[in-house]
């Protein structure tokens, strides 16, 4: 598409996300939501729905769900009200869904992300409200049977739905991105997306630029990544700029994305809204969220991403680009954070966070929990360096390596035992780079003579005759005041 036909255009979009908690039970039964279970084992007759069978709520997935609100800066629903979504499909065993429709349990919040310039903007968050998952239809290669596997019905969710403040994918991505997140800083969602613990549905329209109403809105489904949101926005926003350019209409329509072709197909018409038939659940009691439970939630809340964002380059003094890095993930950043409490060497310590530490986990694909040095243990390496007691490459390649396979050894005793303390003292020094220069008489004259490069040469010189022990800042020092003396 020529790109001043899509200059035309301006894209409204909003998502719909669903994360599946990580609770132990379902959301209005004790059956067991462990995942890889042979199918329909973790079943009662409260998840089935049957005659006689009371749900009761699971008081874990409202705290979940109240954590959430309170990291996107939502107000808390204190009187909740359950609602039945009353539809048939196979793998809804109940032929309904406990969900929340006039009561959300968060609203009105918001979240900030950068925007296609790198520029911050605030998403609004339209609700979050608490519901059970259906269950999963299974068509098996060569058979036309459909199978119903109900274990993951009743498995609790919170659906978060944002503001149509989202302007192309770039957004979308970005968004998306910082949901997930939150969502395991929280400990709430493993924000899986391709295992389907994190979806998202993606409500799409276009509309002309100096236009002051908005075009019809097409929802998207069956993304299974965010890149895969992306691509089916993006593919979406030309369609219908396509359909409006030649004179045509945008069907109000549910599309289905072919991550093959990158391109949405018509599932069904949006011409006439579902009738879920929405009516309070006369089986659940109202929920009331006193004050005195909300502080309580509030009390177990971590620090959040931008809470230590901020930390980190205000008070840290850490480059922003740093900062991201940090704390995109969890038990990174809560690292980072622990070790900045026994070295006041930030910008070092970020350093082999995101260098050495990094490199280590992610060539043996191992999680921040797993790496075997606590960490004051890296402070101690900081500390030689910063004594010039050893080397930075010597810090990193020998002693880094010696304490990752022998965790109690600290790091001043690794550099004694293994030898690798380096010599500051100058007189020693002087010593060394007089016999290196006078085994150098032709080199050093070239020297003399403007070649100042060479300076590299006896450097290397140098640390060869000290075995690399030698304090590089010293001896560099010294070796210039020689050599022009």
């Amino acid at each position: 598409m020529e790109q001043s036909i899509r200059n035309k255009y301006q894209a409204i979009i909003g998502l719909e996300v669903h994360a599946q908690l990580l609770t132990e039970s379902k959301a209005y039964s004790s059956d067991s939501t462990e995942y890889g279970m042979l199918p329909n084992t973790n079943l009662s007759a409260i998840t089935l729905g049957h005659p006689g069978t009371l749900p009761r709520i699971n008081k874990t997935v409202v705290e979940m769900a109240v954590k959430m609100g309170l990291a996107t800066n939502c107000n808390i629903t204190r009187y909740n009200i359950y609602a039945r979504k009353n539809y048939f499909y196979p793998d809804l065993p109940k032929g309904y869904q406990i969900t929340q429709d006039k009561t959300p349990v968060c609203t009105a919040g918001n979240v900030v992300v950068k925007d296609a310039d790198g520029n911050d903007k605030k998403i609004g968050i339209t609700r979050i409200h608490m519901e059970e998952d259906a269950g999963k239809s299974m068509h098996l290669a060569g058979e036309t049977e459909t199978l119903v596997d109900f274990n993951r019905a009743g498995v609790p969710l919170i659906e978060i739905v944002s503001e149509p403040d989202i302007r192309d994918s770039i957004e979308a991505y970005n968004y998306l991105t910082e949901i997930k997140r939150l969502v395991k800083y929280l400990d709430i969602c493993d924000g899986n997306m391709e295992e389907g613990s994190l979806r998202c549905d993606a409500n799409i329209s276009v509309m002309l630029k100096d236009s002051p109403l908005w075009g019809t809105k097409v929802e998207v489904k069956n993304m299974n990544s965010f890149r895969n949101v992306q691509r089916a926005i993006e593919h979406e926003i030309e369609r219908q700029i396509i359909v409006l350019e030649n004179g045509g209409t945008v069907d109000g329509e549910t599309r289905n994305f072919d991550a093959n072709t990158g391109t949405t197909t018509a599932m069904r018409s949006k011409e006439t809204l579902n009738d879920y038939r929405y009516f309070p659940e006369p089986d659940l009691p109202p929920l009331v969220i006193e004050q005195e439970w909300l502080e309580r939630i509030k009390e177990t809340m971590p620090s959040l991403p931008q809470e230590l964002y901020k930390r980190f380059t205000e008070e840290y003094g850490l480059p922003e680009y740093d900062a991201n890095v940090l704390t995109d993930a969890k038990e990174v950043a809560l690292y980072f954070a622990e070790l900045c409490k026994y070295t006041t060497n930030y910008k070092a310590a970020s350093n082999w966070v995101m260098g050495p530490v990094k490199s280590y986990l992610n060539e043996l694909q191992l999680h921040m929990k797993d790496f075997p040095l606590q960490p004051h243990s890296i402070a101690e390496i900081i500390a030689l360096v910063d004594k010039n007691k050893v080397s930075h490459s010597v810090a990193s390649k020998k002693i880094f390596p010696y304490m990752l396979e022998n965790p109690g050894t600290p790091a001043h005793q690794v550099a004694e035992e293994q030898n690798l303390l380096q010599d500051s003292d100058a007189g020693a020094l002087e010593t060394i780079i007089a016999e290196v220069l006078a085994a150098n008489p032709a080199k050093v004259a070239e020297y003399k003579a403007g070649k100042q490069s060479l300076v590299g040469m006896f450097m290397g010189d140098v640390m060869k005759k000290t075995k690399g022990k030698a304090d590089p800042k010293v001896a560099n020092k010294l070796l210039i005041e020689r050599l022009n003396a």
